[in-house]
């Protein structure tokens, strides 16, 4: 479905979020090739190259149904971070509508998609190891809770917004704040771009989801993922890198160091994904206030369709 002169002049983007395991990316594929569109992917893990089953990409099947982008773009030592992101997508949204085709971001890393569509200011601080390594020994030493007070004293109004626990945020607001001179929520003014958004988002009862993700799990470990993280540290990847301690490679690699059995590894696995979940969906409620909700089933596909449909021919 070719796009109009005036629907591109407002570049409409479809936005699909949801929650881990939620069906994302079937959903999308049907209805991006009912669309003539092409997927940027919202994911922060699945930015990294040979890091396939522990972050859950497309099949090469499913990446061969229509183009995708923001899939195995950089190693898994290199730091791709939001304000990466927000510049490649943004990129690519041009891109993709000079071609006449519908830009849809799918992915579940709420941050990368609040920071492109709400057009949040990045703020361009290299990374500083020897402060960060400070403020993790800091961590260790006195707990989130006296790293967040670190933060108070140089941003009490992000101290007051953060999600205290994420330490690498909390960190990184540090580091910004220091590095600066400025408090880093100087660096969180809004200046919105130039898009029409929809923001259809994909969601299940708790319960349900929950034991899909714990299925997803079973089927990462009996498809290869401690052999693809063994490939990895064998490739010289540290155990330190962000990519190698992130949800299922942190479990795995506590297995391959004899830090639990693989069964204890699967269970802190399924544990962590349904914490993961459930800040996810906070930060849903927090920053997509406007999406419109389907349950995820087997009549979902084309119920998001019908929408998008009735929305791009209201432009």
């Amino acid at each position: 479905m070719p796009l109009s002169g005036n629907q591109l002049a407002r570049q409409p983007v479809v936005v699909i979020i949801g929650p881990t395991a939620v069906g994302k990316t079937a959903a999308a594929i049907t209805v991006g090739q009912a669309l003539d569109a092409e997927i940027i992917s919202a994911d922060s893990r699945q930015i990294y190259q040979q890091m396939d089953i522990g972050t859950a990409k497309p099949t090469p099947d499913e990446l061969a149904a229509l183009p995708h982008h923001l899939i195995d773009v950089v190693p898994p030592d290199v730091r791709y971070n939001v304000a990466d992101f927000k510049r490649d997508a943004a990129q690519l949204i041009d891109e993709i509508h000079g071609r006449g085709r519908l830009p849809m971001i799918v992915g579940g890393t709420g941050q990368y998609i609040t920071a492109l569509i709400d057009g949040w200011q990045i703020p361009e601080v290299e990374p500083n190891p020897e402060l960060r390594a400070e403020l993790e020994a800091y961590a260790e030493e006195h707990g989130w809770q006296g790293l967040l007070e670190r933060l108070r004293e140089v941003d009490p109004v992000h101290a007051g917004q953060v999600d205290a626990r994420n330490l690498r945020r909390v960190i990184r607001a540090i580091e910004v704040s220091v590095e600066s001179g400025r408090p880093y929520s100087d660096f969180r003014v809004k200046h919105p771009p130039p898009y029409t958004v929809l923001e259809p988002g994909l969601t299940l009862e708790r319960g349900a989801l929950y034991e899909r993700a714990n299925r997803r799990v079973d089927q990462m470990i009996e498809a290869g993922l401690v052999d693809e993280v063994m490939r990895l540290v064998e490739a010289g990847y540290a155990w330190n890198l962000p990519s190698m301690s992130s949800l299922g490679y942190l479990q795995i690699g506590n297995y391959l160091q004899g830090k639990m059995t693989l069964d204890e590894a699967r269970e802190d696995l399924c544990n962590a994904t349904h914490h993961f979940i459930r800040r996810q969906y906070t930060w849903f409620r927090k920053y997509n206030a406007d999406a419109i909700w389907f349950e995820s089933n087997a009549h979902t596909a084309q119920a998001l369709l019908t929408t998008i449909q009735g929305w791009l021919g209201s432009l």
